[in-house]
């Protein structure tokens, strides 16, 4: 591993509507005795309202928490910011930016993989989403934006659970399931999830996508899907836990959708001529997409990972003895002609 790898610190995105719960997850982030340094990008620093005794020094900028943590406030350009964060003496563990309740995600998505700068010294982590159980369903009735945090997120972490009955909360749980199949969902209360479940995720990084995340594209098949209840309650031991789901035809408002192909070895000369395609004529309509490609003659799992047109992709580790060499292949997006998408991945398969 080279040095630029090893000193990129990760950066998690954060988003969520005002009253999802983000105030009350950055507080802790800087009040709370967890022993990491964190930087937090907030968009208004007077919107946390940060308990002036655990600021020890501040300056027009940037604030230092007596946790080692430091807020700043992103006044004009995000890559100025994490530009001026860098050249702090002493490192952060880890970089936070929270988009305000409207922003879209994906431009401050973007900025850490396009600015060569702010790459070579960050690495973007996880997008985590804050979603208020109770009031989900009013938004995605008035807002795409709500919609597309969600289909954009890898983390989403259901809050305020204790306001919702057992069948609101499933059918909550089952329209973020029918936006984004693949996104890991933590059932939480005054957002109480263990930080470890949202910060340093790898979730970005196509190396470990499948270490941290064993679901990675599994939850697709319709008949299982992962739950996180509580944090405080996990399934090491791999057990799925069977949830009556709404259909997907009950749930309303939603119009992103998500498309999950399947095949076996493909044919590098036309998956990679392919792939650019689609991502170059459809980026615009495909919020994320992610797969793991078995390639004809390779010995090694690729794996995929795309935010509209930019897309990256990289051998991950060698296949087991005995593993199936299929290729899984899952895009989300709005407007997506899922019988052309299977059609043309089909024909990219190998002889």
């Amino acid at each position: 591993m080279s040095d630029a790898q090893t000193t990129q610190i990760p950066v998690t995105v954060l988003t969520g509507y005002l009253g999802a719960g983000k105030t009350t997850l950055l507080n802790r982030i800087l009040s709370e005795n967890h022993g990491k340094r964190y930087a937090v990008i907030v968009n208004e620093f007077g919107e946390i309202g940060i308990d002036n005794e655990l600021i020890v020094e501040s300056d027009e900028e940037i604030y230092e928490m007596n946790n080692g943590c430091v807020c700043c406030t992103v006044r004009g350009d995000l890559i100025r910011v994490v530009e001026g964060l860098m050249r702090r003496p002493g490192r952060f563990d880890a970089i936070v930016v929270e988009t305000t309740g409207l922003a879209d995600p994906v431009p401050v998505a973007q900025t850490f993989f396009m600015d060569d700068d702010v790459r070579s010294k960050t690495k973007l982590d996880a997008v985590v989403a804050l979603v208020d159980a109770k009031h989900l369903p009013l938004r995605l009735k008035d807002s795409r934006e709500a919609e597309d945090q969600i289909a954009f997120a890898d983390v989403v972490v259901l809050n305020k659970t204790d306001l919702v009955t057992p069948e609101e909360l499933a059918k909550v749980e089952a329209t973020i399931r029918a936006i984004n199949p693949a996104a890991r969902i933590h059932r939480t209360t005054r957002a109480g999830v263990a930080l470890s479940e949202v910060l340093d995720r790898g979730a970005f990084d196509l190396s470990r996508a499948l270490e941290n995340d064993p679901h990675f594209l599994e939850a697709h098949d319709h008949d299982h899907h992962d739950h996180d209840h509580d944090h405080d309650h996990h399934d090491h031991d791999g057990h799925e836990h069977h949830h009556d789901h709404a259909h997907p035809s009950d749930i309303h408002d939603v119009t992103v959708q998500s498309v999950s192909l399947r095949g076996g070895e493909m044919d590098p000369k036309k998956f990679f001529p392919w792939i650019e395609k689609i991502t170059q004529m459809e980026g615009p309509n495909i919020l994320r997409l992610k797969g793991i490609i078995a390639l004809k003659g390779d010995d090694e799992r690729y794996v995929i990972q795309g935010v509209h047109m930019i897309i990256e992709g990289d051998h991950q580790r060698a296949w087991k003895d005995g593993e199936k060499h299929e290729s899984r292949l899952v895009f989300i997006g709005r407007e997506l002609d899922a019988e052309r998408l299977k059609k043309s991945f089909d024909a990219c398969q190998a002889a």
